[in-house]
């Protein structure tokens, strides 16, 4: 289906409707069976590329990947309004209507223009967690930080934001996820500090439901990190069994334990990987998105070793069944989770640089940057 504007967001499905929301601030229902609208709500206009300090994306409106609450039969977007504020809806899953609404551009001193919010949501705990960043450039004065709300929209907003002076954003397209002990585990990029004291940057950090640090983890490496950008921001931390994994940009891939090690503390690592976006996890198999190709990791105990890897396949890869999912130049193309080898391969057209496919069922469900398709035959 044709949308309003480009898809950065994953397509997610709610009881057999799929929701797909634009950089036009535009989010669909979409009958999964039969590709009909169920129906489309226009939130507000987006902010422009010219209106904004920095950046990449124009226009820039719907870009974290929606989540839904079972409970409330809500679906939760954040836009970017044309006045680049921040504001989080909820919207009743059968109709479209606006339930309420409410601003998250709650850390103060801050320039909310240099924000960014790319990170998908993640509903947990009868909350909305909302990660956020700078833009390209990383222009500005922002801070990583990550926001929650009750998803009944009544009650204060909390908020947890990187004690540095300036940058580690929360940019990780897949966001905070849930790891070890049902805490919300997410990455933050390169800060302020490159001498000094440690600054909070560079990390995984574990956090209670109610937003308060429990834990971290942080490379040996973190000074010359944020002095070279080449932090663990860019990949959202991976739970696998009661372990997480994270690569950074340095190329290196990091074990850790639920209680993350703190400053070197992992329990091994090794390289290979340069990691953008966001993993898939299949068992003790992990495909991590690596920036030279989707490559699997498997994590047994506390060792991890390379099983193999494809070479221009890339982007956040996605698993169904026994198989995983990733993009080639405009392609989408099926992969053997035990071997790495192409099951089938189809054009898809234009997607956007942390695209992620979506297997529901027999579809994988892709969001391009004109619209929304469903190819039908996945594993």
């Amino acid at each position: 289906m044709d949308l309003d504007a480009a898809m950065y967001a994953q397509p997610i499905v709610a009881g057999g409707i799929v929701l797909a929301a634009t950089e036009n601030n535009s989010v669909y229902a979409i009958d999964l069976a039969t590709g009909r609208l169920r129906w489309r709500k226009h939130l507000q206009s987006p902010a422009r590329r010219s209106d904004l300090p920095c950046g990449n994306i124009d226009p820039s409106g719907i870009t974290g990947t929606p989540a839904y609450d079972a409970t409330t039969r809500s679906v939760f977007a954040v836009t970017e309004g044309s006045d680049a504020r921040h504001t989080l809806h909820a919207l009743d899953v059968t109709t479209g209507n606006q339930r309420w609404q409410r601003d998250l551009d709650v850390a103060g001193g801050r320039d909310r223009h240099a924000e960014q919010e790319r990170a998908a949501l993640l509903v947990s705990a009868g909350k909305v967690f909302v990660a956020f960043g700078g833009r390209f450039g990383d222009c500005g004065n922002y801070v990583g930080y990550v926001a929650s709300v009750p998803v009944t929209g009544s009650g204060a907003i909390a908020h947890y934001a990187v004690p540095t002076a300036r940058e580690a954003g929360m940019w990780a397209a897949a966001g905070p996820v849930v790891g070890p002990g049902g805490d919300v585990y997410v990455a933050s990029g390169n800060g302020a500090e490159v001498g000094g004291s440690y600054d909070g940057s560079d990390s995984v950090i574990r956090l209670s439901t109610a937003l308060q640090r429990k834990a971290f983890f942080a490379p040996s490496s973190w000074r010359d990190d944020n002095a070279q950008d080449l932090d663990l921001g860019a990949m959202s931390p991976v739970p696998v069994g009661n372990h997480v994994v994270i690569a950074g940009k340095r190329g290196t891939v990091f074990l850790l334990a639920p209680d993350l090690g703190g400053i070197g503390g992992e329990l091994m690592h090794l390289d290979g990987c340069a990691g953008y976006g966001g993993a898939a996890v299949s068992g003790t198999t992990v495909l991590m998105p690596c920036k030279d190709g989707v490559r699997a990791l498997q994590v047994k105990g506390d060792t991890m070793r390379w099983l193999w890897q494809r070479h221009g396949v890339s982007g956040s890869p996605a698993v169904g069944g026994t198989a995983g999912y990733a993009f080639d130049n405009g392609d989408l193309v099926e992969l053997s989770l035990a071997t790495g080898h192409t099951i089938h391969r189809v054009r898809v057209g234009d997607v956007t640089r942390f695209a992620t496919p979506a297997p529901v069922g027999p579809y994988v469900l892709v969001g391009t940057t004109s619209g929304v398709m469903a190819i039908v035959g996945a594993s």
